[in-house]
């Protein structure tokens, strides 16, 4: 199972614990916001799955870049309505067939496999 522990600091501000891990979250910009946070684990979920692919394949890809960008709707119910991924490889030229490997390769990384498969999200409030 997966948690966290997201805690109240003042005003629109939180401290976020991971394990021995914590970081900011601060709707004010002082800090990732949440949906910077929200997009961060893409990319690096999808980072995660490319350096898996290259192993995999015995390729040498290092250094690479993600960069994720999002429209968010304007109007009620706010959402992203595109979330667009670009990934950087360098220096490490890869012919068309080991493109299309690797883009169908991350595609099955549980961040996008998520957002894609709109969980169902449930609610309680304690105490």
């Amino acid at each position: 199972m997966y948690a966290v522990q997201v805690t109240h600091n003042q005003d629109l501000a939180f401290t976020v614990k991971v394990g021995e891990s914590e970081f900011i979250i601060d709707a004010k910009g002082k800090g990732l916001t949440p949906l910077d946070a929200l997009l961060a684990g893409l990319g690096s979920c999808i980072g995660v799955y490319i350096r898996k692919y290259a192993e995999g394949s015995k390729l040498d890809l290092k250094n690479f870049k993600i960069n994720v960008s999002a429209q968010l709707c304007s109007q009620p119910p706010f959402s992203f309505k595109l979330i667009n991924v670009q990934i950087d490889l360098k220096d490490s030229a890869l012919d068309e067939r080991r493109q299309k490997a690797l883009l169908e390769f991350i595609k099955h990384c549980p961040a996008h496999n998520t957002l894609k498969g709109n969980p169902e999200i449930e609610f309680q409030v304690l105490g």
